[in-house]
């Protein structure tokens, strides 16, 4: 067995001389750093930007602007790696910080249209989009993504506006001639849209062609056909943007709400974004108890829709199931004040201001949704003897 080590002697004169050098070295006063070459932080940067180590390109190009902030290139730069490795936001301050030097670099300013766009943040995106399009008017990839922002923002006249012209331009982009289409189908002027759905058809069957003719049909009731079409552009290709979300909404007018529930889950994990499947997903959530999950999805919608009426109330009415009874009393009086024929709204507003004791404010509200009720009565019966010829009855 070998024999342990004798302990130390902690009062061995070599023990004291090797603390004191310890103790002096420590005291002395630090070499300065050998300054670093700027330019090979920069090949460094470059080299991992390129070959995909984008924590390395971050890391390095930071070390950069600590002493050159005003590098505005540079800034770029970090902005892109930033945005490929999935931090948008922080991508978002670079190319801010790079637009100070170059306003109108349009390489620049798409990067940080399209680091909204993937935020959900689709109003923003949308503006800087325009202003790419005015510096390159007829570049199609801004045109494409602006289109599309407004299609996701419910901006359908506004898509169309866009889009006629360019149709005329290139009769054969099926992008172009889709993304019309769409549009056209949502402002219901379903003639127009089938010429653009015959063009796309007379190419072949298409995942496009599928779901334009399921929503031409889903748009006239056909919800069993149009079903059926949309199940097909899925076959073709699952990844096609709102494919799922129509499809959920067919199978939900059929009855099928398991499968709608989970079309708009699918919706969902391709676009977290989408306005349509986040609002139906929320009021699933919050039928099955689950008011925090609920809100996250309604938040979600209102980057795409800042001040939706319909998902500022499934907001309140959220934070009411939570018992936040203050906040949903303060989103329901905004909500009423710039909505004042909202009906449900006030009824949901009158239940807040009885749960806080508020009688008066609260006998106020019923009030008003028993007037909002009557008028709409009035409307209604109005609109049907319109129909029969009949004079409305007393």
């Amino acid at each position: 067995m070998a024999t342990p080590p004798a302990p130390l002697d902690y009062n061995s004169s070599q023990v004291k001389i090797a603390l004191l050098a310890l103790i002096l070295s420590a005291l002395a006063p630090a070499q300065p750093a050998r300054p670093v070459d700027p330019q090979e932080i920069l090949k460094q940067a470059f080299a991992a930007h390129q070959s995909g180590d984008m924590p390395a390109a971050i890391r390095l190009y930071r070390e950069f602007l600590k002493d050159h902030p005003d590098v505005a290139e540079i800034r770029s730069n970090l902005g892109v790696a930033l945005a490929r490795d999935g931090q948008y936001a922080a991508a978002i301050t670079e190319y801010k910080e790079a637009l100070k030097k170059f306003p109108t670099n349009p390489g620049i300013r798409l990067n940080l249209a399209l680091a909204y766009y993937k935020l959900g943040r689709l109003p923003e995106a949308a503006g800087e989009f325009q202003l790419v399009r005015k510096v390159q008017p007829e570049t199609l990839q801004p045109v494409y993504l602006l289109g599309d922002c407004w299609l996701q923002m419910g901006e359908s006249r506004k898509v169309i506006d866009l889009l006629t012209e360019f149709d005329r331009k290139y009769p054969q982009d099926m992008a172009i001639t889709y993304m019309l289409g769409s549009a056209l189908l949502r402002e219901k002027r379903t003639a127009e849209a089938q010429h653009l759905l015959d063009r796309i058809l007379s190419k072949g069957e298409s995942a496009e062609s599928s779901l334009l003719l399921g929503f031409s049909l889903y748009q006239l009731h056909d919800n069993k056909a149009a079903a059926q079409h949309l199940a097909r552009a899925i076959q073709l290709n699952p990844a096609l943007p709102t494919v799922h979300e129509l499809y959920a909404l067919a199978l939900k007018e059929t009855g099928d709400m398991d499968g709608s529930a989970e079309q708009f889950r699918l919706e969902l994990r391709q676009n977290p974004y989408d306005y349509v499947a986040n609002m139906e997903t929320s009021l699933l959530l919050k039928q099955e108890g689950k008011p925090e999950e609920a809100l996250a999805c309604i938040q979600r919608a209102l980057l795409v829709r800042p001040g939706d009426a319909g998902a500022l109330y499934q907001q309140a009415a959220v934070e009411l199931l939570r018992g936040k009874l203050d906040v949903a009393r303060a989103e329901l009086e905004r909500l009423v004040k710039d909505y004042p024929d909202f009906t449900e709204a006030h009824v949901s507003l009158a239940t807040a201001y009885y749960r806080l004791k508020l009688k008066e404010e609260g006998d106020r509200e019923r009030a008003t949704v028993r007037r909002l009720q009557e008028e709409d009565q009035k409307r209604q019966a109005a609109k049907q003897s319109g129909k029969t010829g009949e004079a409305p009855k007393q």
